[in-house]
């Protein structure tokens, strides 16, 4: 094992061992080395005559760059586009998601969490927590309802096995108990869990009530005073799109320095928040279990982080990232973001008024949903894949099957003025194929 790594995993053993307990065989091996970025580094504060370290080219007093691209970006300083940013973000940027974070999320008020690193938007972050946490064989919990490239990056990739709970209740609330249930079983049988709480859900489009998320995160630390290590993951990538009576904030702030057993990652991310998909934008951020400020704990963890993502991609885009600091910074970005916020919450809300007319009760029932780009129906008669293949071939409407039942709409890229058609549209379809 490397000194640095060694070094690293003697701070997690001597200030909080449940943390190095939780770590992969790679995570533990995980260091951030003290090469050419570090000497960079010195490099770039005392190399006053000349700088001949790291790997740009460079003219005058800046980076070297084409004009054809800088015409394009003329906005912007081109020290601020072309230059590799630094291994864990723009520093800037990190600060300016700390605030958002903290603004939008009451509960992580007087918390103690990390500095975010940035990375190559969430599921870059997933696929980090992967690597640090997992090993073959490690159980990771989720509900039945979920994202499929969860299979691939934990699955797949790393070994995970996924163990699923019900979403909802027969009576359409969060189903507490079977996740308790699941969660219950694999703490006894593995002594670790990674738990991975998705809200606003992908697919289903839920998010559980206040109610709902004390009793998430109750059941959690439960199994930690009982001696389960659990590695406790929010991936909040629809965070922000609440339309109606849920929570309103990451359950992160509730999870973090809850018990020393219990680590809380945040991912999120600018990608859909800010509605720049393509930027590919988002942040890891870790909160150690302990009361008091852990600081050894997350330096630990943030060279760690920091290793993976030098490992995989060096660093990420440098220009999305001052993209994302010119918004935040804006005067004008809570306004917009609230105008683009009313668009959405009027589609979900239309679709809800839509599907509640009773005009399509024959055909289907729909799952709860109050939140984020989703919802699904449950299909009565007619098999999901065979409608979803149906409607692209006769009617040309695009939909996604997730289950043969189930039947997911984005609602998210549908004009509120098409709910109506399109539904309308789906009914017929399944109308031909019964």
């Amino acid at each position: 094992m490397n000194p640095l790594a060694t070094e690293l995993n003697e701070m997690l053993q001597q200030h909080n061992p449940h943390v190095l307990e939780m770590l992969s065989d790679l995570g533990k091996n995980l260091f951030f080395p003290k090469g050419i970025l570090t000497q960079s580094a010195e490099a770039k504060e005392k190399a006053k005559k000349f700088n001949a370290t790291i790997g740009i080219a460079t003219e005058g007093d800046g980076p070297m760059y084409l004009q054809c691209i800088q015409d394009k970006l003329s906005a912007f300083d081109p020290k601020d586009i072309f230059p590799y940013a630094p291994p864990a973000g723009k520093p800037e940027l990190r600060s300016l998601w700390r605030e958002k974070m903290l603004r939008e999320n009451p509960s992580q008020q007087g918390k103690h969490f990390s500095n975010p690193i940035v990375t190559n938007a969430l599921t870059h972050g997933l696929s980090i927590v992967a690597d640090m946490f997992i090993d073959k064989g490690d159980h990771l919990i989720l509900p039945d309802m979920l994202w499929g490239n969860y299979n691939l990056t934990f699955g797949t990739c790393c070994g995970a096995i996924v163990k699923k709970h019900p979403t909802f209740t027969a009576t359409g609330g969060y189903d507490i108990d079977a996740f308790k249930a699941v969660l219950k079983n694999s703490a006894e049988e593995k002594g670790k869990v990674v738990v991975l709480l998705n809200f606003p859900n992908n697919p289903s489009g839920y998010t559980p009530t206040v109610a709902e998320g004390d009793a998430l995160v109750a059941a959690i630390k439960e199994v930690a005073e009982g001696g389960c290590n659990v590695v406790a993951i929010t991936d909040d990538a629809y965070f922000g799109l609440f339309y109606e009576d849920s929570m309103k904030e990451s359950l992160f702030g509730k999870l973090a320095n809850l018990h020393p057993r219990i680590l809380a990652i945040k991912l999120d991310g600018a990608t859909k928040e800010e509605f720049v998909w393509g930027f590919r934008t988002g942040f890891i951020t870790f909160a150690d279990g302990n009361e008091y400020e852990n600081t050894p704990v997350m330096t630990a963890l943030e060279k760690k982080a920091m290793g993976i993502i030098r490992a995989k991609i060096s660093n990420c885009p440098h220009p999305s990232q001052t993209f994302v600091i010119e918004a935040l910074r804006s005067p004008s970005f809570l306004k917009q973001k609230e105008e683009k916020f009313q668009i959405m919450q009027g589609r979900a809300r239309k679709t809800k008024e839509v599907l509640d007319s009773g005009k399509y009760d024959k055909a289907w029932t729909y799952y709860p949903f109050n939140s984020g780009y989703f919802m699904c129906l449950k299909l009565k008669n007619v098999d999901a894949e065979k409608l979803r293949v149906h409607l692209l071939d006769k009617y040309g409407v695009g939909t996604i099957s997730i289950t043969k039942t189930d039947l997911r709409i984005a609602f998210s890229c549908i004009a509120e003025k098409d709910i109506q058609e399109l539904f309308d549209i789906i009914y017929q379809a399944a109308q031909d194929l019964a």
